[in-house]
């Protein structure tokens, strides 16, 4: 069997465009719509705390103007702006016809960034001369991924979408688009700059219009990190300063093993939703060994640069994850699991297309088969534990989704305005609270005292230049809020009384909550 589903990928030539047309396009972005619509009734119930500081920030930003977790603190812990942004700009919409609504605004965003998403993999698919199973198998392995879905809420859809528009800008050849859109991708995570420029650099064509995509990415990304370094006294988040060397959190696992750890609690889950990806790493390997193989003799099944550039780039953002000693949060790998499926299945069909010889499409038909049973398996762990849901399949929470809630009304009523030191985990709690509420991610006094001054005092050159160049314009005489109450989790049952709350997790079993009265000064 010959090679030429991996052939010399940096686009010597990329294939000719074929016949305009918008039906197809069309008929998947709807499909697409469809069932993120039908996806988030599945989830809308069981939304993860950290989802939960998404829409608390929404909330803050459209009604009351604020970047915050909590009115009245201004805080910089959004590591996605765009996803706050746009999740504001739509609760705001919803405030016509009623409060305001972020769970509306996060169901709304879902069916539009899902429809996105299918539109640009159907134009990718005819770029590159590819039939429309090949974008709606790649879609569905995005989409129906137990860790996308287990993370509705922060911007686990937003990151293949952003990444995908990337790429059919570059196979397209338009340098200022691409340029926009890798500044879209900036603003739903600044880590993402790696697949920016991995894809920038197999682009001929972008490569040759620097200027254009460089303007492009300027017009996007940089008004807000200017606002964020001047007005919130910080480009970076703090979540940079919070987020290192967490590892030791999730029972010593970091992100190298962390698809051990999940694979020891479902392997079957874990194999759907990391198999299409690694897939993908294998057709990787084998691509870039036949580029190095066939360097002066291209075959004649090249895979164009920016679709290679789709899976090198996901590899090495596992790769840098790794050398962080990074914490192994699910929604942390969807990134590299959903851009390195979209490569196994933009890659296998561009061979299935092009290829004449039998056993070539046989190896081919057997991929795509195995690929189709890895994302049916992925709908199956959707669905075994019943709809809707009641938590995710990937879940490590404290409490349900609906326990929280009902402490962080009961919260509200007793504390008043009176400040409340967070138990550890703060999003579904300030969101139904909407009490002050306080820990790192929404005090920023927290961030001074406890992450920003002792890092400077241990941190090396140049890392303490420029960490005091990103927080240049901060006022470090910011003080912590003083809680006039604490509230603590424990594992088991509770004393019981006004102030205890039993809880259930599906990761923790039961566990309550008790709200501390803490001496004045």
């Amino acid at each position: 069997m010959s090679t030429g589903l991996l052939n010399p990928p940096l686009d010597r030539s990329t294939p000719p465009p074929v016949a305009n047309s918008y039906r197809a396009p069309a008929i998947l972005a709807a499909s697409g719509a469809v069932a993120a619509a039908v996806l988030f009734w599945v989830v809308s119930g069981s939304l993860t705390d950290d989802a939960y500081i998404s829409l608390s920030a929404a909330r803050n930003l459209a009604v009351h103007g604020e970047w915050a977790i909590v009115h009245g603190l201004t805080a910089n812990t959004s590591t996605s702006p765009l996803n706050v942004l746009a999740l504001g700009a739509l609760t705001f919409l919803t405030r016509l016809w009623g409060p305001g609504d972020p769970l509306l605004a996060l169901g709304m965003l879902n069916v539009a960034v899902t429809a996105l998403l299918g539109w640009v993999l159907a134009r990718i698919g005819r770029r590159l001369g590819l039939g429309p199973f090949w974008a709606v198998l790649g879609g569905a392995l995005v989409v129906f991924n137990p860790f996308v879905l287990s993370a509705v809420g922060l911007e686990v859809l937003l990151i293949p979408a952003a990444i995908a528009v990337m790429v059919w800008f570059a196979l397209d050849g338009r340098a200022a688009w691409f340029g926009a859109a890798a500044g879209m991708a900036a603003l739903v995570r600044l880590d993402l700059l790696v697949f920016v420029l991995v894809i920038a650099a197999l682009s001929p064509a972008i490569r040759g219009q620097v200027r254009q995509a460089l303007g492009g990415f300027a017009a996007i990304a940089a008004p807000w990190y200017l606002f964020s370094w001047l007005v919130l006294g910080s480009a970076l988040p703090d979540t940079f300063l919070i987020k290192q060397g967490q590892a030791s959190d999730v029972g010593g696992y970091n992100y190298l093993t962390g698809p051990v750890m999940y694979f020891e609690s479902n392997p079957w889950r874990t194999v759907a939703a990391f198999g299409p990806a690694a897939l993908g790493l294998v057709l990787l390997l084998l691509a870039l060994f036949s580029y190095a193989r066939y360097r002066t003799r291209p075959l004649p099944v090249p895979v164009p640069g920016a679709v290679l550039a789709l899976g090198l780039s996901g590899a090495l953002y596992y790769g840098a994850y790794v050398v962080l000693d990074t914490v192994p949060y699910h929604w942390y790998y969807v990134a590299p699991a959903t851009t390195l499926a979209m490569f196994a299945v933009l890659a296998a069909g561009i061979h299935w297309t092009t290829s004449r010889d039998k056993t070539d499409r046989a190896a081919v038909g057997a991929l795509a088969a195995a690929l189709a049973v890895l994302g049916a398996g992925a709908v199956y762990f959707d669905v075994e534990g019943g709809l809707p849901w009641e938590a995710p399949p990937i879940f490590g929470n404290w409490a349900s989704a609906h326990d929280y809630e009902r402490v962080g009304r009961a919260v509200g009523t007793l504390v008043g305005d009176a400040p409340v030191r967070s138990p550890g985990e703060i999003g579904t709690l300030a969101y139904f609270c909407e009490c002050v509420i306080v820990d790192e991610f929404s005090d920023r006094g927290l961030v001074v005292e406890d992450r920003l001054v002792p890092r400077l005092a241990e941190a090396s050159e140049p890392a303490r230049t420029l960490l005091r160049a990103n927080y240049a314009f901060f006022d470090y005489r910011l003080a912590p809020v003083d809680p006039a109450f604490d509230l603590r989790y424990g594992e088991g049952r509770g004393p019981g009384g006004p102030m205890s709350w039993e809880v259930f997790s599906a990761a923790r079993g039961v566990g309550h909550f008790t709200l501390v009265p803490l001496a004045a000064g």
